[in-house]
């Protein structure tokens, strides 16, 4: 028998038939001990969040707007669960708390965690499993900075004491017990700090997909899910655009080589897609998946002598960091050196570092590419097969797609190639069809 720690998201606690299948999940798997779960989520399309509600409340109060009316929604979603699942918790004694705060000027963290800790209330009380807040066990400093041995230490000493328990995601304490929020992907960053204390033989983080796609399925009709994935090769598609797990919210079971096993809680007997230290070195599959993003643009810089020129890139970095932007990739030659620049960043700035540029740099020539798009090819399996790359290429050229950029991370495990916007979404089908189909 092993420990499995089993994070449930927003959409998967949205009412009480989403949380019944919960309860089937945990009950055909004795394995499951500790259970973290979200605010509950949409219930439909037009639907509101628990959280952003919460956080309306707080908007209202500060610019003394009457919030009693989006309070009393709070209270009639959670009213209805209880009602539904017949929780047997008194939520009215909750509410009247939470309101009391509200109105003496509680934080914005405290009014957001509550979707959290009510719905973990709820939760523990119908499986019949022990309520732990997070805000005994997750750390934070009098700056509101995440401390990460005391936390540690923190939960292996509570929840030792608990055989089974339910624990709210997205927030802790400070050390004086003030709430505190994460910035983002709270609750998924709850669970692995869970799995991580309890040496979990798997974190199971269960949504509303089965796993994760090899691409992007608004571009591509019917890809094939990833059954199998690395934390290497995650990242790599996370950095690119995936919609995939933030590398925060699986940092701690990673470092502690847990397996994160992502599930769908409307289809349980679907295996999801399994996140492991090291690729399936049984697959024969030469790619992972295919992501990108639109919308960067690439400063192209041309100097003789630009590769023995001393502190050249220095202080082209140098340049950026002035103006508060990041680079996102920097694919160089003897006499050449690009920056690829995502547009949010640039804001205006273009013309200003174009100019700080050639003060500074005297390049012999500046071109600047916008409307670009960065595709990344993702996949161990590339590392030891000949000809990817032509294959790729050859794909991209049969399609009519002009490659403005090329660049391949040290680790070869993936390629990524700058196209124009308006090629993206064909550059990724001829991609993907030349690899998997």
């Amino acid at each position: 028998m092993g420990i499995k720690v089993a994070k449930f998201g927003g959409s998967s606690v949205a009412d009480a038939l989403q949380i019944e299948k919960i309860k089937n999940i945990i009950e055909a798997d004795n394995d499951i001990k500790y259970v973290v779960v979200s605010a509950p989520g949409k219930r439909y399309a037009d639907d509101s969040k628990i959280t952003d509600l919460l956080y309306l409340c707080k908007t209202h109060i500060e610019h003394k707007i009457p919030y009693e009316q989006i309070f009393q929604v709070i209270c009639d979603r959670f009213m209805a669960v209880d009602v539904n699942l017949n929780a047997e918790i008194n939520l009215k004694k909750e509410f009247d708390e939470i309101k009391a705060n509200l109105e003496k000027g509680a934080t914005a963290d405290y009014i957001a965690s509550r979707g959290e800790y009510l719905n973990a209330k709820l939760i523990a009380s119908y499986l019949g499993y022990d309520f732990v807040d997070a805000a005994s066990m997750i750390r934070f400093d009098e700056k509101g900075r995440f401390m990460e041995d005391l936390t540690n230490t923190a939960i292996k000493q509570e929840l030792s004491k608990h055989e089974k328990a339910v624990i709210p995601g997205f927030y802790g304490a400070k050390i004086d017990g003030t709430v505190k929020t994460f910035s983002r992907g709270g609750s998924d960053i709850t669970g692995a700090l869970i799995a991580r204390a309890m040496e979990a033989d798997v974190y199971e983080n269960w949504t509303d997909v089965s796993g994760f796609l090899m691409a992007d399925p608004r571009i591509v009709k019917n890809p094939k899910p990833i059954s199998m994935i690395s934390y290497k090769e995650l990242r790599e598609l996370s950095y690119m655009g995936a919609s995939v797990l933030h590398e925060d919210a699986i940092y701690p079971a990673r470092i502690a080589n847990i397996p994160i096993n992502i599930r769908n809680t409307n289809k349980p007997e679907d295996p999801g897609t399994m996140i492991a230290a090291e690729p399936d070195k049984n697959s024969d599959r030469i790619i992972s998946g295919i992501a990108g993003s639109k919308d960067f643009t690439v400063i192209a810089i041309s100097k003789n002598g630009l590769s023995t020129e001393r502190g050249f890139i220095r202080k082209l970095a140098g340049i950026l960091e002035d103006n508060d932007i990041a680079i996102e990739h920097l694919p160089s030659g003897i006499d050449t050196v690009s920056i690829v620049i995502d547009n949010r960043a640039l804001d205006g700035k273009l013309d200003e570092i174009i100019e700080e540029i050639q003060r500074q740099l005297k390049p012999d020539h500046i071109e600047t590419f916008d409307n670009m798009a960065l595709i990344a090819t993702v996949g161990a399996g590339m590392l030891s097969r000949t000809g990817v790359s032509a294959t790729l290429f050859t794909a991209l050229a049969n399609a009519g797609v002009n490659i403005r950029m090329i660049d391949q991370g040290s680790s070869e495990m993936n390629i990524i190639v700058g196209v124009e916007n308006k090629d993206f979404e064909k550059a990724i089908k001829a991609i993907y069809e030349a690899f998997v189909s």
